[in-house]
This record gives C-alpha cells, structure tokens and sequence, in this order.
C-alpha cells in the first residue's frame, strides 16, 4: 500500500519551493496535516489531464514513464523519441500516454513548470522538450533558487507569465494531486525506473530504439 509518508515528502519539497523560493506566496500552510489523513489512493487526482499525443482510437497505447531530471529519460528523447514520434505518433499508428515521474522534488518542480497555463495541454510537449534539451542546464543549478528561476525561464519562453508561475508554483492541492497520480500510477504499472513502457499493457525497462520499434510492430501486428 502506498502511505502517507511519500506524500507527505512531496508536500515538504513542494513547501521548500514556496516558503524558500517564493515565501512571499506561501500558502501551503497546513498541506501536511491534510495528507496525514490520506493515502495517495485517497486524494482526489481528476484535476490533473493524461498528456496524450497520436491516435487516442489506436490500437496500441505506449505508455511512457519518465523523470525531467533522468539522464536516460534526456538521452531517449534526444533520440529515440524523435524517431519513435515519426513513425508511431504523427502517423496515428499508437496512441502515446506521457507520464511524470517525481523522484526528486526538482523533477515534481519541472512537471508544475510543464503543466502550468490555462492553455497547458498545447504548450506541455514543447515544454517537456525545452526541459530535456536543457536539463543539464538547469538542473544542474547551485540550489532551490537558481533552479527554480531556470526553471521559470523555462516557461516563460514558452509563453508563461509571472503571475501564471506563481500560481502554479504556490497551488498546494494541484502539486498534492500530481504527487499522489504519480504515486498510483507508478504502483498499478510497477515502475521503478525511468524512463520505463508500457506496450499494450506489459511493462518494459529502457531499451534501445530497435527494441522499442519490435515491441511495437509486435503488438500492432497482434
């Protein structure tokens, strides 16, 4: 069972953000007490969208497990995504499920990034891309200030305010529903790494492109 304790971490590198970084917007006082009382399984997620890309009508759904601060998850979208997009995604062959993994408070930091905007859904992709490309960058930051403000750099290039940063970075429920949608998502599929797939329901660990490219014609052809 998935207890209270993972998210209660979650909430602490969430405040750390808020209390530290933008103390002056500090409203998730009182977050922590909340969770206590709640498992992930308990916490209510619907707010929170399914970032799909392809052919929702596949027949084949890839579902991709990945953390903004994995070398390996950089290291496949520099590449093997690029391909896998080309020849799956853009022809609708396979619907593509994109899910975050928050191992790190750093990695929960860049999917509030990547999430934030009433208009999230048409700019989260180009984002994602932004915070691989650059994950050396920014990731590598001296501490929680300097990350943060590269992080916000991240977004505004993409067409995100101030005032749309500060929301997302300072709404405690919104960051408490990823946290615990990454929690239950990761136990259904049994995910211990990153970047991990789902191919038409079986679990996968990280493999080259060719290895990616059979599993996926197998299941097509299935």
């Amino acid at each position: 069972m998935i207890r209270r304790l993972k998210i209660l971490a979650a909430l602490a590198a969430v405040a750390f953000a808020t209390t530290h970084v933008l103390s002056e917007r500090n409203v998730l006082a009182g977050l922590a007490g909340q969770a206590m009382a709640q498992d992930a399984k308990d916490i209510d997620t619907s707010m929170i969208k399914e970032m799909t890309l392809g052919n929702p009508d596949a027949a084949v759904t890839v579902v991709e497990y990945a953390s903004f601060t994995c070398p390996h998850c950089a290291t496949f979208h520099a590449g093997p995504y690029k391909k896998l997009k080309a020849e799956y995604i853009d022809p609708g062959l396979i619907n593509f499920v994109y899910r975050e993994v928050y191992f790190d408070r750093f990695g929960l930091w860049a999917g509030i990034t990547a999430r934030c905007g009433e208009d999230a859904e048409s700019r989260y992709f180009g984002i994602v891309e932004m915070l691989y490309e650059q994950q050396r960058d920014w990731a590598a930051g001296s501490g929680a200030q300097e990350i943060v403000d590269r992080l916000r750099k991240i977004g505004k290039t993409a067409g995100l305010t101030d005032a749309d940063l500060d929301g997302c970075f300072t709404d405690g429920d919104r960051a408490q529903a990823l946290y615990a949608l990454y929690l239950q998502n990761s136990e259904e599929d049994g995910v211990r790494s990153t970047p991990s797939f789902v191919i038409d329901g079986k679990l996968h660990g990280n493999m080259s492109y060719a290895e990616l490219k059979a599993l996926i014609d197998e299941a097509l052809d299935g």
